[in-house]
Formats: structure tokens, C-alpha cells, sequence
């Protein structure tokens, strides 16, 4: 696979999954956030089940006990990314969660040698480094300002209390579990095709987050037209086309890799919110976007990571 076409397909992933923000933002209106979640992994599976039932029946029949328990792990990893995340939101600050969330691919450069025995280049080490600083600083730039020559920003951690140490405990724990999801993704990959894979890992993902929505006594019925429409454009762009993206990119790049390309979100959220939410981008948040995009760049110049 020529470096050039996955490296352009990361780049259209990042896209599609910047819009996530956007629409999810429309939905939130009418729609608890665990709802929203729930729908879009379920709106997903659905899309995908005639193509992977129909051209890909065979290859799921054959995949062994072992593939299954794997991919099983994945879908609850994934779901328990997007719950905890997505909740984290109701408990701490924006600034708290999404710079906990973004330690994911470091997270994954730390577990990689253990569970992949793929050792991450001293170029992905800092390209990582750039790109974690530039998301932290994008993350601060929605709440701090530079006002006469200097920074000012609200505490990182807000106040003391058990409910954002559980807000701030929530979003970490988002991070190890996509780092979990990305890891088993390029381990199951080699050898299965990116369709079945992401089906069942959607799906079961689905039903953990549905499982999650009725527990905590929400439904998935009754939301405005408008409502739906906004969660099926995250089916469809974020998760069918970003994920996807990403998952398709696991079996030709380093789990580490993809996971540092993944912090580009921020920019293309920026950008998108630009021009459709009229959102203009502050120094900080331009400062933090040139970083990450140094980050990426920096981490792509070996072709992967080192083996055992």
C-alpha cells in the first residue's frame, strides 16, 4: 500500500470525524448525550449489515473463537469510550475532559511493545509530544485569552469536589479505552477485512451503549425529525466514514500512528465551526492547531514502528 494514499485517507478521516462536533452539538438540543451515542452506533450497524450479511457471511462464519472474543472486546471498549467521554462532559470542564481524552495515543505508544511488540520511533515519540501539547493548548484556547501580552486562563482542574474528580476520572478512562479499541484493532485487522470487522465491533458496541442508555432511564424514541436527521449524519460521517477510516489505516500503519493522526479532530472542528457555527478560532487555539500539525507530520517520518 503506497504511503501516500493511506496518509490521504487519514486526512479524510480527520475530516469526517471533525464534523462529530457539529452535528452532535445540533442533537444535544433535544437528546441527552448517552441517546445521541446510542443511536449513532446503532444507525451505523444497520447501514452496514446488509453489505457485511450478504458479501461477508462467509468470512464471519469462518472467524475463530479467539477473533470473536477480540472483537467482542473492542465493541465494549468502543462503547465504553463514547460513554464515559460523552459523560465526563456532565461533570467536569470542557477543559478538564478533552485534554484527560487526548492522552490516548500516548497511552497506546506505552501499551504497543507490550500487547502489539511494535515499538514506536523516536520520530513518533516526538511527533507525539508536539501533538499532545498542541491538543492540550487547543482544548485551553475555548477559555483562555491573551490579554495584554499575557495568558489567562481558569483553573485546569475547576474546583475541588467528588463530582469533577469523577468527571475528570471519567474522561481518562475514555482514553485508555480507546487506546484498548485502537490496539485490538490492529491486531484483529491483519487478517480480517474491514468490513465484517467494523460491523461487529459496531454493532456490539451498539447494544453495550443502548444496555447504558436504558440504565440510565433514557429513550430512544420521541426527539424532534431535525433530531434524528443530525444523529444519522454522525452514523454516517463521523463513524462510517472517520472511524472506518481509521480502522482500514490499522492494518497498514502503527496502532501508535493512527492514534497521534487522530488528534488532528480538534483542527478540522475549529475550521468546520468556522464556517458554520461562525465560531472564530482564538491565538491560543491557532497556536495549538500549528503544533499538532507539526506533531503528525514529525510522527509520519518513518514508515512504522519498530519490531521485536
Amino acid at each position: 500500500m503506497q504511503k501516500s494514499r493511506v496518509y490521504f485517507a487519514m486526512l479524510i478521516a480527520i475530516l469526517a470525524v471533525s464534523t462529530a462536533s457539529i452535528f452532535i452539538r445540533q442533537a444535544q438540543q433535544d437528546a441527552p448525550s448517552i441517546v445521541i451515542a446510542a443511536v449513532r452506533l446503532s444507525l451505523a450497524s444497520l447501514v452496514l449489515a446488509p453489505f457485511a450479511l450478504h458479501k461477508y457471511r462467509g468470512e464471519i462464519r469462518s472467524l475463530t473463537r479467539r477473533d470473536w472474543i477480540l472483537a467482542t472486546i473492542s465493541g465494549l471498549f468502543l462503547s465504553i469510550h463514547f460513554a464515559t467521554w460523552i459523560t465526563s462532559l456532565e461533570y467536569t470542564t470542557v477543559v478538564s475532559s478533552v485534554v484527560l481524552v487526548s492522552t490516548g495515543p500516548l497511552w497506546v505508544a506505552l501499551l504497543s511493545p507490550i500487547f502489539l511488540r511494535e515499538i514506536p520511533s523516536r520520530w513518533v515519540w516526538i511527533g507525539m509530544g508536539f501533538a499532545l501539547l498542541g491538543g492540550i493548548i487547543v482544548s485551553l484556547g475555548g477559555t483562555c485569552a491573551i490579554s495584554n501580552s499575557q495568558l489567562a486562563c481558569p483553573p485546569l482542574i475547576g474546583r475541588e469536589s467528588d463530582s469533577t474528580l469523577l468527571g475528570n476520572f471519567l474522561a481518562l478512562l475514555g482514553a485508555w479505552a480507546v487506546a484498548v479499541y485502537l490496539m485490538i484493532g490492529r491486531n484483529l485487522r491483519a487478517r480480517i477485512n474491514l468490513i465484517p470487522y467494523i460491523f461487529i465491533v459496531y454493532s456490539i458496541a451498539a447494544i453495550m451503549l443502548n444496555i447504558y442508555m436504558l440504565a440510565a432511564g433514557e429513550s430512544p424514541i420521541g426527539y424532534p425529525p431535525t433530531t434524528y436527521l443530525w444523529m444519522l449524519c454522525l452514523a454516517l460521517l463521523p463513524q462510517l466514514i472517520g472511524h472506518s477510516t481509521y480502522n482500514w489505516a490499522l492494518r497498514y500503519m502503527p496502532a501508535s500512528l493512527v492514534a497521534v493522526t487522530t488528534l488532528g479532530e480538534p483542527i478540522g472542528s475549529t475550521i468546520l465551526a468556522f464556517f458554520l457555527l461562525r465560531e472564530s478560532p482564538s491565538v491560543v487555539t491557532l497556536i495549538g492547531g500549528v503544533l499538532i500539525l507539526i506533531g503528525i507530520y514529525i510522527s509520519t517520518l518513518t514508515p512504522s514502528a519498530n519490531k521485536r
